[in-house]
């Protein structure tokens, strides 16, 4: 159950490290889930309280705490005094309208970015904030709200597939990232189906329905690309500034910097796509206009001679040769007949019609 947003205009005046979550307003309740593990041994398991996190700060095994929720603010601060985490670290963490960073602190690296996915109904994309705070041998994932991408990760560390349960934990960190932005390129594909469909529907026949689509598909791309740029100058920072990040494990960050340059490419490309569609747009419905006014034009130019020929023997003179002439009314029939077809001849040559 979700009500309105609040907005980030609500922490104005507020001293720093004061939180104050921004974003969906939600009633249920904060889920707390481990997963624990060395190359050996694994556990999984949900927990009731924050207390029952606390041994996973200081273990020779590898633990990942995810956090369901981030409406409730006593579980944050519980959480932040359990593992230390700085007050600005907790502030960006409930903020979800906050651009993709890094930071680093003396004791951990706070990391967030959007996870997008397709709704439904598959005609719009939905964003959800995650937000990592990477410690020696932990990580902490924040999540809005239950229900992610990982699932394939997790089983893959249920049943000890490949090396994550071999590597450091920032080789874990890497893997939720690398998952959240490989999701990225089903983005780019619906982008580029919708803009293929778009295209097609607006050379036959577009009507204003069709310029309200367009403008939507373009503020999606928009919001995309404001998920995606920033997320390249974090990861670079990942990369450079940070301890906790082993030299092993560098070309791992390295691939996914690579991929996000591959999605600003294919960001850039979408607009021109968009851009170019809006245009083709707005020539089609010139165009349609255009043939209306000939239309008109062309009519009001045929009837501009008869009107004249109308008008002449509509005047009220005594006098006029062809008033007593027996046949003057089929005369002027004919007459003006004549002159239609001659023009209408006239038009056809020119390929006016």
């Amino acid at each position: 159950m979700t009500t309105s947003s609040k907005k980030i205009s609500n922490k104005a005046g507020l001293p720093p490290g004061t939180l104050v979550h921004i974003g969906k307003k939600r009633t249920n309740k904060v889920k707390l889930s481990v997963i624990d593990f060395t190359p050996d041994e694994f556990q999984e398991f949900d927990c009731e309280t924050v207390e029952e996190t606390s041994p996973f700060k200081k273990s020779n095994s590898i633990s990942w705490i995810n956090v369901d929720g981030l409406h409730d603010l006593q579980v944050i601060e519980e959480i932040g005094k359990n593992f230390e985490l700085h007050p600005l670290l907790l502030e960006d963490l409930v903020n979800t309208d906050h651009r993709p960073k890094m930071e680093e602190f003396d004791n951990c690296i706070f990391f967030n970015l959007k996870m997008l996915g397709l709704s439904p109904n598959k005609k719009s994309v939905v964003s959800e904030q995650v937000s990592f705070v990477l410690g020696d041998s932990w990580l902490i994932s924040f999540q809005e709200q239950e229900g992610d991408i990982f699932d394939d990760l997790r089983n893959r560390l249920r049943h000890s597939k490949g090396i994550i349960r071999t590597r450091k934990i920032d080789y874990l960190l890497y893997r939720l990232i690398d998952t959240i932005v490989d999701n990225y390129f089903f983005i780019t594909e619906y982008f580029s189906e919708m803009s293929e469909q778009m295209e097609e529907v607006v050379i036959k026949n577009a009507d204003n329905d069709m310029l309200l689509k367009i403008q939507s598909l373009k503020k999606q791309i928009q919001k995309f690309k404001k998920s995606v740029h920033p997320l390249r100058e974090a990861v670079t920072s990942l990369q450079k500034d940070s301890d906790l990040i082993s030299p092993e494990n560098q070309r791992y960050f390295n691939d996914v910097h690579e991929h996000i340059i591959q999605l600003s490419e294919n960001i850039e490309s979408q607009r021109e796509v968009m851009s170019n569609i809006m245009d083709l747009y707005l020539s089609g419905q010139s165009n349609n206009m255009n043939q209306v006014m000939k239309v008109l034009t062309i009519i009001a130019t045929i009837f501009i001679p008869l009107t004249f020929v109308a008008g002449i023997y509509g005047m009220n003179f005594d006098y006029m040769p062809e008033l007593h002439w027996e046949y003057g009314y089929l005369g002027i029939w004919i007459l003006m007949l004549v002159m239609i077809i001659i023009m209408v001849i006239f038009f056809r040559r020119k390929k006016w019609l």
